[in-house]
């Protein structure tokens, strides 16, 4: 048996990612709500990503929540999100046809992969409001 490696938090953490554009394409952004599996708050980011498309920016979400759980050594992640087409290609329910996606989703599985256990849901707009709000902020900041 393998003893506890303590220099990795124990235990799955959630988050809800959101991306959108004012326009599609237009000023877009993403937010991204990091929570303990209880619903405790452990970090909460958004970023203006300029002009691009909204499922661009919920890639661009995945890939800040998936970077995130990498970089704090985290090993369990659950990915919430309002994009069914994301959740359906990230399970490999869709395919990925669009072209500006294609290296986006190739990254995120790779990132995925890294961290160890990703899932992922797809959540009503209602129980996504918090990483909305952020997602919403980064969007006015890129229209700026």
């Amino acid at each position: 048996m393998l003893p506890f490696d303590h220099s990795r938090p124990a235990g799955k953490i959630v988050a809800y990612i959101d991306g959108g554009a004012r326009g599609n394409p237009g000023p877009a952004g993403f937010g991204v709500r990091v929570e303990e599996a209880d619903g405790t708050l452990v970090e909460e980011f958004a970023e203006s990503i300029g002009v691009a498309t909204n499922n661009v920016a919920e890639y661009r979400a995945l890939l800040a929540a998936l970077e995130w759980a990498k970089r704090h050594g985290r090993d369990q992640l659950h990915v919430r999100s309002d994009s069914l087409l994301l959740v359906q290609q990230m399970l490999g329910n869709y395919k990925v046809k669009n072209a500006g996606l294609q290296p986006l989703h190739a990254r995120a599985r790779v990132l995925a992969r890294d961290i160890g256990t990703v899932t992922f849901e797809h959540v009503g707009r209602s129980l996504n409001a918090h990483a909305d709000r952020l997602a919403n902020t980064a969007m006015d900041d890129a229209g700026r």
